[in-house]
């Protein structure tokens, strides 16, 4: 696993890949994969190098989302597999179903909440070729919530939704997907890992000034970093708004484009919950000059992380950590109101995932192959040094509350763990 030099400030326990180098369907751990033939996307690169040639340097949300989103190149438009085992990276429902199976729970309970509504929509951003929707519809399967329930699955290249709808019809479950539309509708909106792709500006503080950082082309062709003047005064409008004084030297990455995702998603939004699962923090500890004095922004390629943004241009992911308070204001902006911000370690246990291990032990049919897998799996989504750390929030839109100021208990934040301070609200 390439690892981040320390004075970027690099902290493994937000890492996706932390705790395990490329890890096989079977358990068994591999070293580092050799890198040599990843390469870049050449058109894209050089693209990217004419668009620096006519308007000078380019400021990193500018980069960031040509290398992720570019129509032709973009790492997320590409036919080859992104998330998966045979991918770059891992997310919780490629684990195992069981997170998937666990967090239909959660979604019971908002349709209960709601009064039990004979139309239901489960909106997922970010739903690939269908991981998560396929552990989900697979659990609900045949209940009353299962028949209320409609899966629109957004996502941003059609292939991955061909895909999508491969795999669900294999499952029994195409029935139940409709596209999205602006209509409005009560349920639930659903992003995991979705807002750490969002582009990001970077940003370092120099002396009395904050500079932006932007991405230029050297004597030889290498896109090189570069500081220059901020290109919009929203910048150290964040960071004023939210009590964050960088120190001198500081480097740190501002999600501007986080205001309009959360207005744009839960715009259609009648009744129900959005809910968002990512690794991030409060603004005051992810600006932590400590921890985080050379910021969040990290590379992903063949399940080995690195700090280089200009390697592997169109081939390698590019995140930065969850601004936590940005996501709070934004919500409050958009008319949603705050139910609850726990941990995934917190939340699965609170919504049963124990039990569920529980009932796989004890189940006759139940291999011993298939028991490590879930039990390794169910290992990393509750690891505190892994995915257990990830927040999760609930942030809801015409959510019942009773007279006496009560709302009706979801599962998400019944459990906390002890010893902990600062992370978990309600």
């Amino acid at each position: 696993m390439a690892t981040p030099s320390s004075d970027q400030g690099f902290d493994s326990s937000w890492d996706r890949t932390a705790s395990i180098d490329t890890m096989t369907p079977d358990l068994r751990r591999t070293g580092p994969t050799d890198l040599s033939d990843v390469g870049e996307d050449a058109v894209l690169l050089a693209r990217i190098r004419a668009e620096i040639g006519d308007l000078g340097a380019m400021p990193f949300a500018r980069f960031m989302d040509l290398a992720l989103y570019d129509p032709e190149g973009g790492y997320y438009r590409a036919a080859e597999a992104r998330p998966g085992r045979g991918g770059d990276f891992l997310t919780a429902p490629e684990l195992h179903p069981i997170f998937g199976q666990t967090l239909a729970t959660a979604l019971e309970q908002v349709w209960d909440g709601l009064g039990r509504p004979d139309r239901f929509v489960v909106r997922e951003h970010g739903a690939g070729e269908g991981a998560l929707a396929a552990a989900i519809l697979g659990s609900v399967a045949g209940t009353s919530f299962g028949s209320a329930m409609r899966y629109q699955p957004v996502e941003i290249d059609p292939r991955r939704l061909a895909a999508l709808r491969a795999r669900l019809a294999a499952g029994g479950h195409d029935d139940r997907l409709e596209s999205a539309s602006e209509a409005p509708f009560d349920g639930v909106v659903l992003a995991n890992e979705v807002l750490d792709a969002l582009p990001v500006h970077r940003v370092r503080r120099r002396g009395d000034r904050l500079v932006e950082l932007a991405v230029d082309v050297d004597g030889s062709g290498a896109l090189v970093e570069v500081e220059i003047e901020p290109t919009t005064p929203a910048l150290a409008g964040r960071l004023t708004a939210e009590g964050i004084a960088l120190i001198d030297g500081q480097t740190a990455e501002i999600c501007l484009a986080i205001d309009d995702w959360v207005a744009r998603a839960a715009a259609p939004l009648r009744r129900g919950i959005v809910l968002l699962i990512d690794y991030g923090a409060p603004a005051a500890e992810l600006y932590d000059p400590v921890r985080r004095g050379g910021g969040t922004l990290r590379a992903y390629v063949r399940h080995q992380v690195h700090d280089d943004p200009y390697r592997h241009v169109g081939r390698q992911d590019l995140t930065a950590h969850v601004d936590v308070t940005a996501v709070e204001r934004a919500a409050g902006t958009a008319g949603l109101t705050k139910i609850g911000i726990t941990t995934q370690a917190e939340a699965l246990v609170g919504l049963g995932i124990e039990r569920r291990l529980r009932a796989i032990q004890t189940d006759p049919t139940t291999t011993i192959e298939g028991y490590t897998l879930v039990r390794s799996a169910l290992m990393r989504l509750l690891d505190p040094a892994a995915m257990g750390k990830f927040r999760v929030m609930a942030l809801g839109r015409g959510w019942p509350v009773s007279a006496d100021d009560v709302s009706p208990t979801l599962g998400l934040f019944t459990f906390r763990l002890p010893d902990r301070s600062g992370s978990h609200s309600r």
